[in-house]
């Protein structure tokens, strides 16, 4: 089998995926359930209800703030108990609607049935009611990105999509979500795949899976074999694999260039795996976006799992479920060890871009002590972007703004490739996102004076 990757830079950290071969479970429905207003890159979510109104499951509880924004439905029927702040998987208080869990009636218009909608029999899905009902379903990126997904598929002036590339690498070390979903709903993600693809107005589709996966490279082998649309690409084990300008570089051999630049300047959509299943929902079965796959994980925790999780149920739940919070010092991350966030509370709601709860020993996460730099360049080396990681560090912790500018750091893609491997254990990432962040604020307030 030849494996394709990316060129430029990358590492692998250990692997610590418990949890593949765990069958997904349904979770438990929460007493209640909290829905924060900003699930998505781009403008938060309006209210649509008041306190003390009644909802069902797959009711519209939240409207798109604006373009770039998308819409929130209920994941539980009972009424709401106010629209208030919580806090979130950033540790700030946002806002967000409370529903009281009172049963579980779902809207009628959901088709619940488990029978496979094809595309053949649906000739009244042009690409333009394809791309409405995602919008419409509140689609996002199911990765953590969490970008509405209609706006990919409607690429801007100038740029021309030729293919589109489903990102089922999952390259983070203990994230098992998205592959329980290729293995048991691999018919559903494909028609997503077409729905995708007939959306963007392209006729090939690619399916990038790494290779600790042979079971679901096998499976979509086997289930798209004699097709010329849709090619299934194994890869070769690397971290990012999963950021999309590393996985177009991986799969057609096309760098895309520095920001603003995007995946479909070089005629590629990328778009998650789960986002593909979710797409085959909303398009098919007319289910909103109110629920996902997650996974439960730590060396520690006594049962971790798969769940599919209706969104707004407060991670405690989960790992409560999985048999609590282990015993000794614990950091508990939604998403993984590599580009998780870190949680000040377990009160915190699951949301469209939670593929997992992480676990972390006080072994495993406790830093070493940081030591001068011994000027190795194994930042360099790993930087999948061809950055400088330890100029940028440098030059953001003196606060040098307008260098890091220089330097390109808003292409800096977050994954912490450099901090993994800097054998001096500087926090190079901590000083790149403080310096990043900042320009990309100095560069809005620039072109706002324009």
């Amino acid at each position: 089998m030849k494996l394709r990757t990316f060129r430029i830079g990358g590492v692998h950290p250990e692997e610590n995926k418990i949890t593949a071969e765990v069958a997904t479970q349904v979770a438990a429905l929460p007493t209640q359930a909290v829905f924060p207003l900003s699930q998505h890159i781009g403008a938060p979510a309006k209210p649509v209800v008041a306190k003390g109104d009644k909802v069902k499951v797959g009711t519209l509880i939240a409207e798109a703030g604006g373009f770039v924004s998308a819409p929130i439905y209920s994941s539980v029927s009972g009424s709401v108990l106010k629209i208030d702040t919580a806090v979130d998987a950033t540790g700030y208080r946002k806002p967000c609607i409370i529903i009281k869990v009172e049963g579980d009636e779902w809207e009628e218009s959901i088709d619940r049935s488990e029978k496979l909608e094809k595309i053949s029999d649906h000739p009244e899905l042009t690409p333009e009611e394809i791309v409405n009902r995602i919008k419409v379903a509140g689609v996002t990126g199911m990765g953590g990105a969490g970008f509405p997904t209609f706006i990919k598929l409607c690429p801007p002036p100038g740029a021309k999509a030729e293919c589109v590339i489903i990102n089922a690498v999952e390259c983070e070390p203990y994230i098992t979500a998205d592959y329980r979903l290729m293995m048991e709903h691999a018919d559903e993600i494909l028609v997503g795949l077409e729905l995708l693809m007939k959306g963007a107005k392209v006729t090939k589709g690619y399916i990038g899976i790494e290779d600790n996966k042979p079971q679901a490279i096998k499976l979509f082998e086997e289930k798209t074999a004699g097709r010329d649309d849709i090619e299934i690409v194994p890869l070769a084990k690397k971290y990012p694999q999963g950021g999309e300008k590393q996985l177009v570089d991986a799969v057609i051999r096309r760098q895309v260039p520095a920001p603003p630049a995007i995946p479909v300047n070089v005629g590629a959509i990328v778009q998650n795996v789960g986002t593909a299943f979710a797409v085959y929902q909303a398009v098919m079965k007319n289910k909103p976006l109110f629920e996902r796959y997650t996974t439960v994980t730590g060396k520690r925790i006594s049962k971790p799992g798969n769940f599919l999780v209706r969104l707004g149920t407060p991670m405690k739940d989960l790992i409560e479920f999985c048999g609590g919070m282990p015993a000794g010092d614990n950091k508990v991350l939604a998403g993984g060890p590599m580009m998780g966030k870190a949680l000040t509370t377990t009160e915190v709601p699951v949301c469209k871009g939670t593929n997992s709860i992480t676990i972390l020993t006080d072994e495993d996460a406790k830093r070493k002590e940081p030591q001068a730099c011994i000027r190795c360049a194994k930042c360099v080396s790993a930087c999948p972007m061809g950055l400088e990681p330890f100029l940028l560090a440098t030059a953001s912790s003196m606060h040098n703004w307008e260098k890091v500018e220089q330097e390109d750091i808003t292409s800096c893609i977050e994954c912490g490739s450099c901090q993994f491997t800097c054998p001096a254990h500087r926090p190079l990432l901590d000083n790149i996102r403080l310096g990043k962040s900042t320009v990309m604020g100095i560069i809005r307030a620039r072109n706002a004076k324009k």
